[in-house]
């Protein structure tokens, strides 16, 4: 399913209206917003997170939520931005960039979802080195934090 959104990037600037899977529409207006409050209704039960950092993947929603809502704060601020989305069916592949406290970021985040809108795995890559380290020690911070 598809449904048309508008969006307002975290730079400020105004996408067009355009069709997008809903699980995918779902997804960005998440980081446009930079809250975790949609994703409960957006991760399925049984979904998976693979980090960039933790080698073994992380499984079940609330996991995976706690994953999501720590990138969404260590990464999802005013510099953040897609710049490139391929998307299918039921995938997509999104490639960003940030600068997280003067370091820039640049990764991927591979998506899933099931015929339910819901989204069942999502992988992040991230480069350069120095960003996966700084990115590394921020959640660890975060997640530490509780």
């Amino acid at each position: 399913m598809t449904e048309a959104i508008e969006a307002t990037e975290p730079t400020g600037h105004t996408q067009a209206a355009q069709l997008q899977p809903i699980a995918l529409a779902r997804w960005h207006r998440v980081v446009v917003e930079r809250s975790a409050t949609g994703l409960s209704d957006l991760i399925a039960d049984d979904a998976v997170f693979h980090s960039p950092i933790v080698h073994r993947p992380q499984v079940g929603k609330d996991l995976v939520i706690m994953y999501l809502t720590g990138a969404l704060h260590v990464l999802a601020n005013e510099s953040f931005t897609y710049v490139r989305e391929v998307v299918t069916d039921n995938n997509a592949v999104l490639e960003f960039l940030a600068t997280v406290d003067g370091v820039e970021v640049n990764g991927v985040d591979m998506i899933t979802w099931d015929a339910a809108d819901q989204i069942t795995d999502f992988k992040v890559m991230l480069r350069p080195i120095k960003a996966i380290n700084l990115v590394q020690q921020r959640m660890a911070a975060l997640l530490a934090s509780g």
